[in-house]
């Protein structure tokens, strides 16, 4: 008989056991697959609770070496639910671990446990001896509450370090709901609780702090690339502001072929990285292409050597007029030669800037004036160098076919740095996406031709956003940032030529994108009226 009831205490605390084992498992499960931190940490204290039956609880959290925070507060009697996912903050100021001396606070018991990592179990706290419960029997006075039994316990990592207190309050009894004592077992399943736990958070926050660092590189990175260029500073950081826009906008959409389209989290994320790296490849263009603000552009703008070689032309006539007679005719002939020489060069001046298209009339003009005669050191020598008259001929911006190529090539180079890079699952795309920007939709685009079927539609989103930005920026070298309305019309025109996606473009007007970063970031002149109708 005294053998068979060994066997069945035995059985009854395998069971006990089993169901322990099986309870923390699918805790252990739930909690490495909660994203949310502080549903995790809300989760943490109700598991807790549930273990012991405990009517309260209080989670409490590292701040710094001297304090602990109140994450969150339950009292199940009191119906109190303070932090968490709960509409309630929690206001109780930070438990202080160290006094200004630096000596520890021993008295209260929630620092001493995360102090000395000590697990402290107390039956009553009405009768405890060596903690200040004074607070708690205030709290009580005032509620009419009876706190009674206390078990806090540290969350320790793997790394033993304490990250944090639980604490539960007044284990109740399963059959009258009577307040007992937390005894050893539920100190036990606790304990294993809390290791888990603290294992799990300092994973947790592992992750969150090297995607903080993992973000944070990206936009260092960005940052150098428009610090390389004072003309294309803050291009890399307004891309992700408008891409992210497009994409909540399209989110947002109830009809058109897009309204189906829905980017999740993950994807979201992965479009937000992909535009901070767009312009990666940038980092290897030559500051001489970047910078050219003109088109005589190298180290400086050498319109001042045509400057130059045009006054010595001018004296070249006055010394000419000089050694005449000096008659009516000679003084017209000079006058007219000197007329004549300060029209081409203000017509160099302006053809210099790149602001405007060139005629082929104009670039025959350049090649008029490039071979007059001048005498330079005794050699006679063409007015303009054959570099000189192949740039100032550059019929749209700054930039030779050379020098756009250059440009150019820095997606290529983004694609080949950003596939070096090994990605985790959810940002795979990266490459993709930051790829495809100057791509368009006809597949007359760069680096590889693609056409709209062969892009992601996020590639497709930050296209857009790209051209918008580069329309409207007020720092670029060879022109101002262009007015809202003047921008819009572009790109409507470039939608008709199949450049760029028209339904994202209709999105991105019906949505009012570009006014809402207008609003935010462009200079007040640039935003006027946009007649939305004739766009669409």
């Amino acid at each position: 008989m005294v053998n068979q009831q060994l066997s069945e205490t035995q059985l009854s605390q395998i069971k006990t056991l089993e169901n322990d084992i099986r309870q923390l498992t699918n805790i252990s499960v739930a909690l490495s697959k909660e994203k949310d931190r502080n549903k995790l940490l809300e989760m943490i204290l109700r598991e807790a609770k549930n273990l012991t039956n405990a009517d309260g609880g209080t989670l409490y959290m590292k701040e710094n070496d001297n304090e602990i925070r109140f994450e969150i507060v339950m009292t199940d009697s009191l119906n109190i639910f303070m932090g968490g996912t709960s509409d309630h903050k929690v206001t109780f100021p930070n438990l202080k671990l160290y006094n200004e001396s630096g000596e520890p606070n021993l008295n209260q018991i929630a620092p001493y446990v995360a102090i000395t990592g000590e697990t402290i179990n107390i039956p009553d706290a009405y009768e405890a001896e060596g903690f200040d419960f004074s607070g708690t029997r205030g709290f009580d006075k005032t509620t009419g509450y009876r706190s009674k039994s206390f078990l806090t316990l540290p969350l320790i990592n793997h790394e033993d370090e304490i990250i944090g207190v639980l604490q539960l309050l007044n284990a109740r009894c399963i059959d009258n709901k009577n307040i007992i004592p937390f005894d050893k077992h539920a100190e036990s399943i606790v304990s294993a609780l809390a290791s888990q736990a603290a294992i799990t958070l300092t994973n947790k926050n592992l992750v969150r702090d090297l995607k903080i660092l993992f973000e944070s590189f990206i936009k260092v990175i960005a940052g150098a690339i428009d610090k390389k260029s004072p003309y294309t500073g803050g291009h890399c950081q307004r891309v992700p502001i408008i891409t992210m826009a497009i994409a909540d906008a399209v989110n947002s959409t109830d009809s058109g072929i897009y309204k189906d389209v829905h980017l999740t989290p993950e994807e979201l994320y992965e479009l937000h990285i992909a535009s901070w790296l767009h312009d990666a490849g940038k980092v290897t263009i030559p500051e001489y292409v970047v910078d050219k603000a003109t088109k005589l552009e190298t180290i400086y703008d050498r319109i001042e050597q045509v400057e130059y070689k045009f006054e010595v032309l001018k004296r070249d006539a006055e010394l000419t007029y000089l050694k005449s007679e000096r008659s009516e005719s000679d003084l017209n002939t000079y006058n007219k030669t000197v007329e004549e020489l300060n029209d081409d060069l203000a017509f160099l001046k302006i053809t210099n800037i790149g602001s405007e298209s060139m005629n082929e009339e104009s670039v025959g003009r350049v090649q008029s004036i490039g071979n007059k005669k001048i005498l330079l050191n005794g050699e006679l020598k063409n007015l303009l160098s054959d570099d000189e008259i192949k740039n100032l001929s550059i019929k749209r911006g700054t930039l030779t076919t050379e020098e756009r190529d250059i440009i150019n090539s820095h997606v290529s180079v983004s694609i080949e740095m950003l596939e070096e890079l090994p990605y985790p699952k959810n940002l795979k795309n990266v490459p993709e996406i930051a790829g495809g920007h100057h791509e368009t939709m006809d597949g007359k685009g760069y680096p590889k031709g693609l056409t709209k079927d062969q892009m992601s539609v996020q590639a497709r989103m930050m296209a857009i956003a790209d051209i918008f930005e580069a329309l409207t920026a007020r720092d670029r070298p060879y022109k101002k940032g262009k007015k809202l309305s003047e921008s819009m019309k572009i790109m409507a025109s470039m939608r008709n030529r199949n450049h760029i996606d028209p339904d994202l473009f209709r999105i991105f007007v019906e949505k009012e994108v570009y006014l809402h970063y207008a609003s935010k970031y462009l200079d007040p002149n640039q935003i006027d009226f946009v007649d939305k109708e004739t766009l669409l």
